[in-house]
């Protein structure tokens, strides 16, 4: 047998696979953002998704071979993370890549010899798997490699066959695995064995194109895909028993056991499961908010909250409290530790390392708030005396609230309850399915027929920045998405040009409008947008026939790009602003740039206040004012970060990039169109101030033209207002104050009123009692009564009683209910009735709920019907239990 692995970190890994196809001519590219180009995925799941539009045959490489080390998220598997010995959501992919250069033969021999060689794994520890049909594959490591053919596992398409769809590139794969028990023969080898067995390189051989009918024709172009688990070598290089006791995540689990006072190697499993889960959660957490992703309930904002919440409610199990750590939060100092960890490779994770601390901070200190509430909840909950929790139930407190199942197994124990887990484990698979349905696969396809028109035509060249008017030819046509070879009058076309004036919507600003024109033919054109290296132009026939081929004239709306060049050129005008005059370190979150207005989103943890707006905008029309000519260059990126340009966190740039700069007030590397001075903007009108999600706000504005449109909406309400008030405009918010006041004044007499005859009917009904004892007992009804002067009623109906209980009962309004209860101190003191638990009982005969005191309380319901019922099932239970 050879001699073990040697040690290696994850950092020399990582350097030495590429550097090992740095010397066999691969470009080594930088990662990609979390934040993928590809919106059928919300997050990059895997190496290969940069580099879709180049398998598609939609984007011409720039390099025949490439070797990443990409940074990765998927969370559909997230509740093994920590409870097997590899499973994450934060992981890196190190991978090789040929566009149709090298195939098969050297792509084997290659891994082959990474694998043996630089990491120097013994080959009696090796086994590999091929694709059933693979007979190529296999021949060639059998033949070639000289792998024993025992030791060549066939496997089916569900485990050696990647699809990048139902349609699209596709083709066989080859596995790696490693033996941890070598010892145990070569017989009955099982590949599942996750306790013997681990893959830790999977290459991908792109060599079909699957259509509608499911067949099979080989690529002009075949393409390599591969992909390496950095943090599965580091397990088999480092002799650790699993991912997360590897130099890539232990040291943040140490960090954080730290914090706990806890000794990992001490602990039980179901405390370091807990600290896996903070170690793997963490990473991700400061990758996703480094790349520019804020947490939300919507999206990847969403998929960051829940990876904190999850951080922090396993720190709670291990016994972490807020109590005991500074500031009360404990997020941010194990996120320290991660960044340091990650910062030679992802220096934007050190350059974010503020943002990143407060976003935890504030995430935190927010959920320990809703994780209270979801304390409460479980109290209401067992208040009921359910028989069993529901798995429905559990799942709320889990999925809303953040509340471990597992505590609330324990307290549930505590009240000699069981928790429904067969109901929460299908409520929790219906979510997983959700989850992967929707964001989990990578689809290699494209709208229409762009995939299979790729292979026959050239992408798209722009020349709307200087161009508004040129001529074209129509390289392509589709109609509902399929590409047809004419269409005529009235039809929606997409129609693909060889060049094009019209802008193509990105970076937040919308495509042009305008006119495709020929000798008869004429299209108008409402959008447009891009598709990889493609301009696809939305429109509709107005005259004629268009057919592929044809020659036009492509001219855009010159109004309308003017309005959003003002409004784009105002959107880095007011980003300059708000660096300026509230925080540095603000930026961009989102933006949308249209004709009619401009939307800024971005960073901030707090509202800003009525003087920073005047600011602002004061600002930002002063440098309008100041004529500032536009600077536009495309220089390469590192030269123009150098220079200070901005670049939008998550936001996908070249090697060479275009620099919109306004010398002395603004740099950004933005591929939009501009006005060429500041002055052209005209002015600039702040609308709106708010906050969309947490630590986000947005800016809405108007600039140029979209000025005077707003201005005059605001001027004819005004006009309408002062006819109607018969006040002049500046006599308008004195004048609408005092209606107010009146109104006010006049709500209150009717409440006055309402309750007064609430009263009035109430002593009608004190002949209604009945004796119990010592007691009284009054349960009735009163129509039209609100909840307010209801429990007046009963409050004073009590009092005149005596020792006594009195159930109201009212419809205030169509599909509402109102119950109050009021009973005398003896009551619910020698009697054990509580007036809260007592009417929430009532209420849910009318499909609600509520309480309150022991003495007082009120509830509600949904089901009108159901009053009277619900009144002597009161009556009678107060007959009863008084007696």
């Amino acid at each position: 047998m050879s001699d073990s692995p040697q040690f290696l970190s994850g950092s020399e890994i990582r350097q030495k696979f590429l550097n090992f196809y740095a010397q066999r001519q691969h470009k080594v590219l930088p990662s990609a953002s979390l934040v993928p180009e590809d919106p059928t995925v919300l997050l990059t799941i895997a190496g290969m998704l940069p580099f879709k539009p180049i398998f598609l045959g939609q984007r011409q490489p720039e390099v025949p071979r490439a070797t990443t080390s990409q940074k990765c998220i998927r969370t559909n598997d997230i509740e093994n993370v920590g409870r097997t010995a590899r499973h994450h959501t934060f992981f890196e992919m190190l991978g090789n890549f040929s566009f149709g250069d090298y195939f098969k033969e050297q792509a084997i021999a290659w891994a082959w010899e990474l694998s043996t060689q630089v990491f120097a794994l013994p080959p009696e520890c090796l086994i590999v798997s091929v694709f059933t049909e693979d007979d190529e594959a296999f021949a060639i490591w059998r033949d070639q490699i000289g792998i024993e053919p025992h030791r060549i596992q066939r496997m089916g398409a569900e485990d050696n066959f990647w699809a990048s769809g139902p349609t699209g590139p596709c083709g066989p794969c080859s596995e790696i695995y490693y033996d941890f028990h070598p010892e145990r023969g070569d017989k009955n080898i099982d590949l599942e064995d996750d306790t013997r067995f681990i893959e830790f390189y999977n290459l991908v051989f792109m060599q079909y194109n699957r259509d509608a009918q499911g067949n099979l024709t080989p690529l002009q172009n075949k393409n390599i895909d591969t992909g390496m688990g950095l943090e599965r070598m580091a397990q088999i290089l480092q002799k650790v028993p699993n991912n997360y006791e590897t130099d890539l995540i232990f040291p943040i689990i140490e960090a954080a056991a730290t914090i706990a006072g806890i000794d990992y190697a001490k602990s039980n499993e179901k405390t370091k499961t807990s600290l896996k889960v903070i170690g793997d959660h963490v990473r991700s957490v400061i990758h996703m908010i480094a790349d520019g992703i804020r947490a939300s309930n919507i999206g990847r904002g969403y998929v960051l909250r829940r990876l904190i919440r999850r951080v922090v409610r396993h720190g709670r199990l291990i016994g972490i409290y807020a109590g005991e750590v500074a500031n009360g939060v404990f997020t941010p100092h194990v996120a320290q530790k991660a960044i340091a960890l990650s910062e030679s490779v992802y220096p934007n994770v050190r350059e974010q390392e503020e943002v990143i601390k407060a976003d935890l901070e504030r995430e935190e200190s927010q959920f320990l708030k809703t994780l209270e509430r979801g304390e409460k909840l479980l109290t209401e909950i067992l208040a009921s005396k359910p028989k069993q929790i529901s798995g429905k139930d559990a799942f709320t407190l889990y999925d809303t609230y953040g509340f471990p199942l597992e505590l609330t197994q324990e307290i549930a124990q505590e009240q000699e309850l069981s928790v429904d887990i067969a109901g929460f484990e299908a409520e929790m698979t219906a979510q997983r399915e959700r989850a992967r349905e929707a964001h989990e696969t990578i689809d290699l396809t494209v709208q229409g027929s762009l995939d299979q028109l790729a292979e026959h035509i050239h992408g798209t060249e722009f020349l709307g920045y200087t161009q508004p008017q040129s001529a074209a030819k129509v390289e392509a046509l589709l109609v509902d998405g399929k590409s047809v070879e004419s269409a005529s009058t009235g039809t929606q076309v997409q129609v693909i040009l060889d060049q094009t004036p019209f802008y193509a919507e990105s970076g937040g600003q919308i495509g042009d409008r305008g006119y495709l024109s020929g000798d008869t033919v004429l299209v108008r054109i409402e959008d447009v947008k891009k598709e990889s290296d493609f301009f696809v132009h939305f429109g509709q026939i107005e005259r004629d026939t268009l057919q592929i081929g044809m020659p036009i004239s492509a001219q855009i709306d010159r109004a309308c790009r003017r309005r959003t060049q003002a409004n784009h050129t105002a959107t880095h005008l007011l980003q300059a602003a708000l660096k300026k005059i509230v925080d540095p370190s603000i930026s961009q979150a989102g933006s949308l740039v249209s004709f009619d207005r401009l939307r800024f989103d971005f960073n901030c943890p707090r509202a800003l206040n009525t003087q920073e707006l005047e600011a602002i905008e004061e600002q930002v029309n002063s440098w309008i004012s100041e004529a500032h000519t536009a600077d536009v260059a495309v220089m390469p990126i590192a030269e123009a970060k150098a220079k200070g340009a901005i670049a939008m966190f998550g936001e996908k740039y070249g090697r060479e990039v275009r620099v919109i700069d306004f010398p002395g007030v603004s740099m950004e590397l933005c591929g939009g169109t501009h006005v060429s001075n500041t002055a052209e903007i005209g002015v600039f009108k702040i609308i709106s101030e708010t906050g969309i999600a947490s630590g986000i706000r947005r800016l809405e504005a108007v600039a140029g033209p979209a000025v005077l449109d707003y201005l005059n909406v605001r001027d004819k309400v005004v006009k309408e207002l002062s006819d109607r008030f018969k006040a002049k405009p500046e006599e308008l918010p004195e004048r609408i104050n005092s209606l107010q006041n009146e109104l006010k004044a006049s709500q209150k007499q009717l409440e006055t009123l309402k309750q007064e005859l609430a009263l009035a009917k109430s002593d009608q009904l004190l002949a209604q009692a009945e004796s119990v004892g010592e007691f009284k007992v009054l349960v009735a009804s009163m129509e039209n009564i609100d909840p307010d002067a209801l429990k007046t009623a009963a409050e004073r109906l009590q009092q005149k009683l005596g020792e006594s209980a009195v159930v109201l009962g009212s419809t205030p309004a169509e599909g509402k209910v109102s119950l109050v209860a009021a009973f005398s101190p003896k009551v619910h003191k020698e009697k054990k009735l509580q007036a809260g638990k007592f009417i929430g009982a009532i209420a849910k005969i009318c499909g609600g709920g509520g309480g309150g005191r022991p003495n007082l309380a009120q509830a509600g319901g949904r089901d009108a019907s159901k009053l009277g019922e619900a009144l002597e099932s009161a009556k009678s239970q107060l007959l009863e239990s008084l007696q």
